[in-house]
């Protein structure tokens, strides 16, 4: 049965518009194709739709069809004419910057009062360097929110991104006091938590299922999308894995030549609490990673993942700063007096699972930077779904012009 396929925009390799149900890229001048992607005639399928079709054409290429069609002023940008119904009102994306600029100023302001146990951020430079990375990525999401149009979804992504990774690194600081008694919480955690908790608000506030695309299938996806989705899968478990042994390692000498190695920071050596909140740490890196790759668009995909992936890399990033400080004897339960009276001499370093992990950090990054950069469309066998949503919704988008009758 006969199909009518309404072309939009047109560009030197490809063209844009719609089929029975679908937004669609097919071959410049071949309507008649199976398109080589497909996505749901929604809102946010559109978004997607127009930000492939921006990525792969040719700049100033891309022409509406048909004088219905004419030009949106910033149509070329990555964000594309936007339909009247998906985009994020002024308002809510004011409200969300808000909140995220609120969580940000707490978080400054925790770093200076007693955290856990009397001591502030402030004074350990291994656990100081993580929160404020945190705490720039969240600023970074306030700006880009501000900035509006797709920088909007992607900086709600983020900031989204990284909330969900570090509820559990919260939470088993957390697990500390719980384990250790109430007394050990200080000011510094109370305002780190309503940091978070602002923070966390501000981008869900901003991500609107109708304008921050949505996680989809396979089906009718370039093969590069099944990659995509393998490729962040391990690397996520593996980085998952790898964040659970000890990383820290530790030798001791005695002056009569006798040396002892000892780790620490594993993360199942903890009491109850703090292994939930590490265990939180993992599911979480690992199911951001799934849906970031099934994101479509890719790239609002990849700024889910970014926010995952750096403050996972933070966290390897406070090893090595630890790694730079010298070891103190009372970690092992001895004086500096009783160490130098046996001329005890410590070196610290990092087991072979740190490494482990640096190396599916970036295996994670990598996949992350491939989702920024679009590809080749790769055309499917699979024919486009026929999507029973109401059309209501298209006077307020792009008008027809140049519709071709095709055989699918």
């Amino acid at each position: 049965m006969g199909e009518k396929v309404t072309i939009w925009y047109r560009g030197a390799s490809y063209a844009l518009g719609r089929g029975k149900g679908f937004y669609g890229i097919w071959p410049a001048g071949a309507p008649q194709a199976q398109p080589f992607e497909w996505w749901p005639e929604t809102p946010e399928g559109w978004y997607g739709a127009w930000s492939r079709f921006a990525g792969i054409e040719a700049p100033g290429t891309i022409v509406p069809v048909g004088p219905r069609a004419a030009p949106v002023p910033g149509a070329a940008q990555v964000g594309g004419p936007v339909p009247a119904a998906a985009p994020i009102s002024g308002m809510r994306a004011l409200l969300a910057a808000v909140l995220l600029a609120v969580g940000v100023i707490c978080g400054l302001a925790g770093l200076f009062p007693a955290y856990l146990a009397g001591a502030s951020l402030a004074q350990q430079s291994a656990n100081l360097v993580p929160h404020v990375i945190y705490l720039a990525v969240w600023a970074a999401s306030a700006v880009l929110i501000l900035l509006g149009g797709t920088r909007l979804r992607m900086g709600a992504l983020l900031g989204l991104g990284t909330s969900i990774v570090t509820f559990g690194l919260f939470f088993a600081d957390v697990g500390t006091a719980i384990a250790g008694g109430a007394h050990l919480i200080g000011a510094g955690l109370v305002l780190g938590l309503i940091g978070w908790l602002a923070c966390t608000a501000g981008s869900a506030v901003a991500l609107q299922l109708r304008s921050g695309g949505a996680p989809g299938g396979l089906r009718g996806s370039p093969r590069g999308s099944v990659l995509t989705l393998v490729l962040a899968t391990v690397a996520g478990l593996g980085a998952a894995i790898a964040f659970a042994p000890s990383w820290d390692s530790y030798t001791l000498r005695t002056a009569a030549g006798v040396t002892q190695s000892v780790t620490a920071g594993n993360a199942f050596a903890n009491p109850a609490p703090m292994i939930a909140g590490d265990v939180a740490v993992m599911i979480a890196l690992v199911a951001v990673a799934i849906v970031a790759a099934l994101w479509r668009p890719a790239r609002l995909g990849a700024a889910l993942l970014a926010g995952a992936i750096i403050p996972m890399a933070a966290q390897a990033i406070s090893a090595l700063v630890l790694l730079g400080q010298a070891a103190s004897p009372t970690q092992f339960g001895i004086s500096p007096a009783q160490a130098a009276q046996l001329g005890l001499k410590i070196s610290s370093g990092v087991t072979p699972a740190f490494w482990i992990y640096c190396a599916f950090v970036v295996a994670l990054a990598v996949t992350c930077a491939r989702m920024f950069i679009p590809g080749h469309p790769v055309a499917v066998n699979a024919a486009p779904p026929r999507s029973p949503q109401a059309d209501s919704a298209q006077a307020t988008w792009p008008a027809a012009g140049g519709s071709v009758s095709a055989q699918p």
